[in-house]
């Protein structure tokens, strides 16, 4: 099977070389192919980090094994590992945290062994990169959790935690506060959870997720998390574990799927043949398992289990009474150990499955839709404008604008509400909301709104507008703090 490489920056190219060497001494059947990505390549005037050639033979191979890559600093460039996942809509980040024996931990000194899985939302959220200044102090960044994009993820994570034989799959999130947004991905977590009654399912609001992972983390299993969250967690698991050096990351879609080192590019030691390559290594046996290649994989997994458990270690962790060894002796040690089984969680043998690829050879753009078609009915309009005026001073302008069917509801600032009610402790800055809101709920159109909007634009410096939806009776928005 062919699948596309592409080094990476900094420690990358010595890294993925160990990599493939130690794949290659362990008979792995694969051939590569290299592909330009990276900081270089940016350098050399492609904004998106990637050759057109290279970005055509991952779509044809459809498999990803990419080293750690960087994003040049002030060229207002996207970073081209988050456009990777994005591009080829890689929706489930898959990254799997145990405790190594030989790389010691408070958790390891403690006895308590780690064997937790984070499941990231890859595509949505904040990572969208859709941001506006509305003035010149107020900026806006917009958060998109979609149902069916939710459901793909957590899906996977359903499916996933069932092949693992776990016990618990918990959903991780704010829906607390971000009640619609976050709610959403936590409704989708239950209505999938009712198609696994096996699986012991439940929720935490991410703040106590963290406070517990770093106190008892043995007692979960699987997480699945939306993108944001599940980026700042799955890094807090890595500590856990003895850091970014030993956490592989498996991002995974329907037509093409991308594994790589998570970790920075440490210019500082490249090309000092220095380099820790586990992470890189552990991304490849989750990419190996991927592609059914499970008896190479064990071999592999067992004999760095092994070479950890005898103190063999780069200079970056390890017994500091033990001499460290380069990138090289590191893999070479690997290879050495073929064979041998570590005293400490050895992997069992497992039998090799033929892959079979999901034809990525697609001619038009997937389009996701969920299940939920009630009617949409609009019944008001967010304006957001820009003023430094008093609350009470932009409602005596904003009424002279209400129609018939839109009267002015609520005024907030920053989400919470300063009219009709408020306090004068409230700080304001210069971006208010103003909410018109249609009688006993009553249908508006959508030149209704644009009508409304018209005419405040003769007495506001219009930022933003958003319509009020409902569905099926249920509110589309969000009420302000105070409403």
């Amino acid at each position: 099977m062919k699948i596309a490489v592409a080094n990476g920056d900094g420690i990358g190219p010595e890294i993925m070389e160990a990599v493939i060497h130690v794949f290659n001494s362990a008979k792995v059947p694969l051939e590569y192919q290299f592909v330009d990505m990276g900081k270089w390549v940016f350098d050399k005037g492609f904004s998106n980090g990637m050759t057109p050639e290279a970005k055509a033979t991952i779509e044809d191979l459809g498999i990803l094994f990419k080293g750690p890559m960087e994003t040049p600093k002030g060229k207002g460039v996207k970073s081209v590992n988050v456009t990777a996942r994005k591009t080829w809509n890689t929706y489930a980040n898959d990254r799997h945290f145990q405790t190594l024996n030989g790389v010691d931990t408070v958790f390891s000194k403690a006895g308590i062994n780690i064997d937790l899985t984070i499941v990231r939302e890859n595509i949505e959220d904040t990572y969208g990169g859709v941001e506006h200044m509305l003035t010149q102090d107020v900026a806006l960044g917009r958060r998109f959790i979609t149902r069916p994009g939710s459901e793909q993820v957590i899906r996977y994570a359903f499916e996933m935690a069932k092949k693992k034989g776990a016990k618990r799959i918990t959903c991780g999130h704010k829906a607390n506060i971000m009640k619609l947004t976050d709610g959403l991905f936590l409704e989708v977590f239950k209505e999938v959870a009712k198609e696994y009654p096996e699986l012991n399912s439940d929720d935490i609001i991410v703040d106590d997720l963290c406070m517990k992972l770093v106190s008892r983390p043995e007692t979960f299993d699987v997480i699945v998390l939306t993108n944001l969250q599940g980026d700042i967690v799955s890094d807090l698991c890595a500590g856990l574990v003895g850091g970014l050096g030993f956490a592989p990351s498996a991002n995974i879609g329907d037509h093409i799927s991308i594994f790589e080192a998570v970790h920075g590019t440490a210019p500082d030691i490249a090309g000092k043949n220095i380099a820790n390559p586990t992470s890189l290594l552990l991304s490849g046996l989750s990419m190996l398992r991927h592609l059914g290649l499970m008896e190479q994989a064990v071999i592999i997994e067992n004999a760095l289990l092994y070479t950890l458990e005898s103190g063999v270690h780069t200079g970056d962790f390890g017994d500091k009474t033990i001499p460290s060894v380069n990138t090289t002796q590191f893999s070479q040690a690997i290879i050495d150990n073929f064979g041998k089984l570590p005293k400490t969680n050895p992997r069992p043998h497992l039998n090799n499955f033929d892959f079979v690829p999901t034809n990525s050879k697609i001619t038009v753009n997937p389009m996701l839709e969920g299940s939920h078609k009630e009617e949409r009915k609009i019944v008001g309009a967010d304006i957001f404008i820009e003023s430094n005026l008093q609350p009470n001073a932009i409602a005596k302008i904003a009424i002279k604008h209400e129609t018939e069917n839109l009267k002015l509801n609520i005024i907030s600032n920053r989400g919470t509400q300063v009219w009709p009610t408020g306090s004068v402790y409230t700080n304001l800055v210069n971006q208010f909301r103003l909410r018109f809101e249609s009688k006993e709920d009553n249908t508006v159109t959508q030149k209704d709104v644009i009508n409304l909007y018209s005419s405040l634009s003769n007495d506001f410096q219009i930022s933003s507008i958003e319509t009020l939806n409902m569905w099926a009776g249920k509110k589309g928005y969000s009420l302000a703090q105070g409403q």
